[in-house]
């Protein structure tokens, strides 16, 4: 192979002048590796940034990883970005860039930041990728928005890709993204859940970190095959209606040798101040949200992902630690901002530049905040001072409502207004009800091994709390296993427990989460007005003796009106009188006791009276029966 690398330049000085700006958002189009044909030669143009290198070279199989066979040229313009084309080299080379720095004549070799496909771990070179797929979803991405509008039902499917099933009869591996393609949809879809969220997808060297330590940011990781297979997993769930959401971590990344830290020698990704730029949680480098070489490359990953791999959403991991400049740092461990506060104002304009960016260029995607504190507006519009998130995880519903259900039934009258608070502030943001795989690993247990009481008792509780889940305002998330009643805590290592399926208990939890996926779709109420006041209305929420909840749930229309009322106990109540503003009859439309799902199948008459007795401030009332440790629905007739 030739080693003469010749002048070529894939950037305008207006991509230049966009890149140091912070607004070059396709970043992906010009950096990295790209397969093109020069002068009638077929070869590849590579380009990186390094602004602290003296000389930059092409390493892989190609030269026999010798510096200096494939130097790179370092633009004029100050940009700090070096380039060249290579004549012969062809898809799938394995490559990584020498890089010599002016900081005391440091020698870095770095994978490509840019680079389409990496490596199976923990091998870490780059390789040479041209994408080539052609997409069937059209249909989907053309009524994209209305499936992902905020009044429509959003019922996330989450789940860690190595780990949903392997096959055991092949040494127990993890399906590929192609076997995924067929089993993951056709499960999914008989589960009736509207969207699957990936734990992150993108190449990350170290398995124990569930790929939270990104090293390929625009690479698919390569343990279960090709871009192109994932791209193929996501456009068959698209064409059987289901929605992709990517989990996507801007807040922090490892300090592998081959990863983004000292990139040039230099501190080029990370923020220079360690008390800005190191994560002590983590042990993990923080990014300079300042720079705004690094806010394009950041905001143009979040492009690549819904641009050519047709995301429809992502979920953003771990917004607190990025707004705040002491987050998990004790005094003296932080400094404050220019206005003596402890905002971190360079991450907040990013999140900004973030949302109005992605919302004004992809039609129909919803942003995603994992956000654990009380920040205000953060799924408020950028125009209005907000961060212009389209959800937020609601953290301190998913922690009260666990510490509640933990308890047993005997005690949760004593707490009625823990599993209420939740209420008043709901309608603070558009929140997202999360229980997700953090909630059921290091020493949390399982979802199910939370619930108290005896072996009927732990399953009714589990159903009772998916019932209230779905039926409280918001939109819902359920990590893997949780949707059969996984007993143990996730690993990460293993499999899902599918042989529990086997008993009726746990095939009764499964049936239980796929009607309340149903119910949510079809019933008007629990979602056309899911992040508005005017689609709650409590009934009574004061019943604390008895540890029971009524509340009603309202569409746009009053005839879709929907009744709720959750025993938290497992005394059922025969003659429960509830308040009711207007109607002749209830009808009951769900109830999580019914024998199907192993309840103990007490449930109402067909039609309910309702009677001119004025009960709980309302004109109306009507008696139901309540079952055990139950919830049940009704329309109000």
């Amino acid at each position: 192979m030739s080693n003469q690398v010749q002048p070529h330049s894939l950037f305008t000085e207006f991509d230049i002048h966009l890149f140091k700006a912070g607004k070059h958002y396709k970043l992906y189009e010009k950096f990295g590796a790209h397969l093109i044909e020069k002068d009638g030669v077929k070869g590849c143009y590579f380009a990186v940034w390094a602004p602290s290198a003296k000389a930059v070279s092409v390493i892989g199989d190609f030269n026999y990883w010798l510096e200096g066979d494939h130097p790179l040229q370092v633009r004029w313009d100050g940009s700090g970005i070096w380039e060249g084309f290579i004549p012969e080299i062809t898809q799938g080379a394995r490559y990584k860039f020498k890089i010599h720095s002016h900081h005391n004549d440091i020698k870095t070799e770095k994978a490509d930041p840019y680079a389409f496909y990496c490596e199976k771990p923990p091998q870490t070179a780059s390789l040479t990728w041209k994408h080539d797929y052609h997409w069937k979803d059209a249909s989907w991405m053309a009524t994209r928005e209305e499936h992902n509008a905020l009044d429509r039902p959003f019922s996330v499917y989450e789940l860690h890709l190595g780990s949903w099933k392997r096959k055991v009869e092949d040494g127990g591996r993890a399906l590929n993204y192609v076997e995924l393609a067929e089993e993951l949809v056709a499960y999914v879809t008989k589960m009736q859940f509207t969207h699957v969220e990936f734990m992150p997808v993108m190449e990350y060297p170290y398995d124990p970190s569930w790929g939270y330590q990104l090293t390929g940011y625009f690479a698919p990781t390569s343990r279960f095959g090709k871009p192109e297979d994932l791209m193929l997993l996501i456009d068959k769930l698209h064409q059987a209606g289901v929605g992709v959401l990517l989990d996507w971590v801007p807040s922090h990344f490892p300090e592998d040798a081959h990863g983004l830290g000292f990139f040039d020698g230099s501190h080029l990704y990370e923020h220079p101040d360690r008390r800005r730029g190191y994560h002590p949680d983590w042990k993990s480098l923080i990014f300079n949200y300042g720079r705004n070489e690094v806010k394009s490359f950041l905001i143009s990953n979040a492009f690549f992902w819904l641009d050519k791999f047709h995301a429809d959403g992502l979920r953003v991991d771990a917004v607190a630690s990025m707004l705040y400049l002491d987050y998990s740092r004790e005094e003296g461990e932080w400094e404050p901002n220019e206005f003596g506060g402890r905002e971190n104002l360079e991450a907040i304009a990013f999140m900004k530049d973030l949302n109005e960016a992605v919302y004004s260029t992809f039609k129909g995607i919803q942003t995603i905040a994992e956000e654990s504190t009380s920040f205000p507006m953060v799924t408020k519009p950028v125009s209005l001072g907000g961060l212009g998130f389209g959800m937020k995880w609601m953290m301190g519903w998913m922690h009260d409502t666990l510490e509640y259900f933990k308890k047993d039934s005997i005690h949760r009258r004593h707490h009625q207004n823990d599993i209420t608070f939740s209420m008043t502030y709901a309608f603070t943001e558009n929140f997202m009800l999360p229980l997700s795989h953090d909630e059921v690993v290091y020493g949390k247990k399982s979802i199910l091994g939370r619930m108290p009481g005896d072996e009927w008792q732990r399953f009714a509780n589990l159903r009772l709390l998916f019932s209230y889940m779905y039926t409280h305002p918001g939109g819902k998330l359920l990590f893997m296993g949780g949707e059969f009643g996984q007993g143990e805590e996730w690993n990460f290592q293993n499999s899902l427990d599918w042989h529990l399926l086997q008993y009726p208990s746990h095939q009764g939890i499964q049936q239980l989460v796929t009607d309340l996926n149903k119910l949510y779709r079809k019933e008007p109420a629990l979602h056309e007005k899911q992040f508005s006041s005017e689609g709650f209305e409590w009934i009574n929420y004061g019943d604390a003796e008895n540890s029971v909840l009524v509340f009603m749930r309202k569409g746009h229309k009053e005839e879709n009106h929907l009744v709720i009322a959750c025993n938290m106990t497992p005394v059922p109540r025969e003659d429960y009188r509830i308040g009711l503003p207007s109607g002749k009859s209830l009808v009951q439309v769900f109830n999580s006791d019914y024998k199907k799902y192993g309840g103990s199948g007490m449930s109402n008459k067909k039609s309910i009276d309702i009677l001119d007795s004025p009960w709980n401030g309302r004109e109306k009332s009507a008696s139901v029966v309540l079952p055990p440790l139950a919830m049940v629905a009704f329309y109000i007739s």
